[in-house]
């Protein structure tokens, strides 16, 4: 099975996972509604967010647009970039698989924002419905990405003494995230991890295939 093959497989599985459980939070919980998996260690509790990873908001609508054309742009260069690599000999399958997983992740945020304003009305104070008789929240591009894990491992109180923070709650892991939040962060970390010295040799081969095509064309 080719490099391609393969990486073409772990998207879909991801994108697949991903909209799944997005659909199904979507059709059977309202928004801020939660329900426990392991103790209060682990959450599921559905938010919606209009901004970047992880619940961090971007402002405004003329700020929502843009970051979902920033998005669209960026995954079509990471698409470009996946399908060069897997041709590759030399190019590991784990650093294929990390890109992929970036790629999913992208996507799968995507279609958040691209469709999912169209197809659902609201989920505040109930339960949205997909394809509703009067249309959906929003016009394309401007639909809401579905979080739903929560991790709130610790929380206490910041001691009085400190500046700024002396005396307020703490909690952690206080961002709620989904599938393709994870892909990406997976993806990143075992980059900077595992391959971030393959760079050096992709710059090398880049500035190998310049200085041959220059002097084809000298």
């Amino acid at each position: 099975m080719s490099k391609r093959t393969k990486s073409f497989i772990l998207i879909f599985l991801i994108l697949l996972a991903d909209q799944l459980l997005k659909l199904w939070i979507k059709t059977n919980m309202h928004l801020g509604e939660e329900f426990s998996v392991i103790g209060n260690w682990f959450l599921i509790h559905f938010v919606e967010n209009n901004g970047m990873a992880f619940g961090i908001e971007f402002a405004g609508e003329y700020g929502k647009m843009f970051l979902s054309v920033f998005r669209i742009i960026a995954v079509t260069g990471i698409g470009w970039y996946l399908l060069k690599l897997s041709k590759r000999e030399d190019i590991p399958m784990g650093f294929v698989a990390c890109v992929a997983l970036i790629f999913a992740g992208a996507m799968g945020n995507i279609i958040d924002s691209a469709f999912y304003g169209l197809i659902f009305n609201e989920s505040y104070g109930e339960i949205a419905q997909l394809f509703p008789d009067g249309g959906g929240y929003a016009t394309f591009l401007h639909g809401k990405v579905v979080d739903m894990f929560y991790f709130p491992l610790i929380s206490g109180r910041y001691p009085d003494w400190l500046p700024i923070w002396g005396g307020r709650d703490f909690l952690f892991f206080r961002p709620v995230f989904n599938i393709a939040d994870s892909a990406i962060t997976i993806g990143i970390f075992s980059i900077v991890i595992f391959y971030w010295r393959l760079f050096n040799r992709l710059d090398q081969h880049e500035n190998k295939n310049e200085t041959e095509e220059n002097t084809t064309a000298g």
